[in-house]
């Protein structure tokens, strides 16, 4: 598998995993069923979301270039490595396609309510992770045509 096919199917793969997350939770308003469509939904909408960003940006390369400069950053904290601030990037390129076209500002509150069960190892609490989060948000916005927030704030 090439390496831009290997990108795509990665970002595929971190949209349906997003989609169907978010589709089983509105889904299980519904009851049981609700939250198995929701999923199923939510999935296939979320692939698609996934390769759009992918077709935009590279997730390897979108990697590569915050490892290069994470400590460049103005939010960087002295002590802290890559192993940190990856999640927080991370986080940013996997939910970005699922609030596509709102700003950041505006989905912030609820970034922060799930960076809790997604920072992966990271030691980096919201406060700390939220420049690197909103970093990559804005890296990805600026790439994808006709986004809310594109002054890159």
């Amino acid at each position: 598998m090439s390496d831009i096919k290997k990108d795509h199917s990665i970002g595929e793969g971190t949209g349906a995993v997003a989609g169907s997350v978010t589709g089983a939770a509105v889904g299980s308003v519904a009851g049981p069923v609700g939250t198995v469509v929701g999923a199923v939904v939510g999935g296939v909408v979320g692939a698609k979301a996934g390769d759009s960003i992918a077709e935009a940006i590279n997730p390897t390369d979108y990697n590569d270039y915050f490892e290069a400069n994470y400590k460049n950053a103005p939010y960087y904290s002295s002590g802290r490595d890559w192993s940190d601030y990856q999640p927080a990037y991370q986080y940013s390129y996997d939910t970005y396609g699922q609030y596509r076209g709102q700003r950041f500002e505006d989905i912030e509150p609820q970034l922060e309510r799930d960076w809790e069960t997604n920072r992966a190892r990271s030691r980096l609490a919201w406060p700390e992770a939220r420049g690197a989060v909103r970093d990559g948000w804005h890296h990805i916005e600026r790439a994808m045509p006709g986004d809310a927030d594109r002054d890159g704030r």
